[in-house]
């Protein structure tokens, strides 16, 4: 079978609240003939997720991912937090932001059992809305995510939080793949927003600067490294 040519690089776009705010991520999503959430649909589903606590009350988000080195949203406090029954994982294919049509991409989600170390952050009640709307527009753009609200544990007690859960009927869920698949796709797709493998990289040096310790993940650091140069 003849390897297939890598992507040209290109400079990767840099994702801020300006540009969720403006519509950049809807954009690029449809751009490639997805289906994207209206602004209407966004709403509701927001709607439906602070339906579930006082309006007057602070609300915390959980990170796992790219919102732990990249939250691109205002808040007041951010704690070393746990959650148990879900498990952070590279689940969710990208053909645009860390991939392309010819060579997806993929990005982390959480999904079933096991338990998660990230950053559970608090925003403050007077501004939770507006800085939930902009990550509602980088997270919840073609549904690919559920918004569930789940306990977490942190060092200053439990906190009740929002996050995002991999939706499972979703197209773009990506299953359990073979480990040498992942490396393989970690370390060559490319996207608007860069690579899968610099993706991978934050997340883990973050997590490490932070004192969170995931082995799985600093494992696939070095495996994707070594891919990336085999001769190294």
């Amino acid at each position: 079978m003849t390897e297939e040519a890598p992507d040209p690089p290109r400079a990767p776009i840099a994702l801020t609240r300006e540009a969720l705010r403006d519509g950049w991520v809807q954009r690029m999503v449809a751009s490639g003939g997805y289906r994207v959430l209206s602004d209407a649909e966004l709403k509701a589903s927001l709607d439906a997720a602070l339906a579930a606590q006082p309006a007057d009350r602070d609300v915390w988000l959980f990170a796992y991912g790219s919102l732990i080195w990249n939250p691109a949203f205002h808040f007041v406090e951010h704690r070393i937090a746990t959650v148990h029954g879900l498990h952070r994982r590279f689940c969710l294919w990208t053909e645009l932001g860390r991939g392309s049509p010819g060579r997806p991409g993929l990005v982390l989600g959480l999904d079933r059992g096991g338990r998660c170390r990230g950053v559970a952050y608090r925003l403050a009640a007077a501004e939770a809305r507006g800085e939930l709307e902009l990550v509602w527009r980088r997270e919840m753009v073609t549904g690919a995510y559920r918004p569930r609200w789940v306990e977490a544990a942190t060092g200053a007690g439990p906190v009740r939080t929002l996050t995002f859960v991999i939706n499972r009927a979703h197209d773009r869920y990506a299953g359990r793949l073979g480990h040498d698949e992942l490396v393989r796709t970690l370390a060559t797709a490319r996207g608007a927003l860069g690579t899968s493998a610099d993706y991978l990289f934050s997340t883990a040096a973050h997590l490490d600067q932070l004192g969170i310790a995931d082995h799985a993940l600093e494992r696939l650091c070095a495996e994707v490294r070594g891919y990336r140069s085999p001769t190294a």
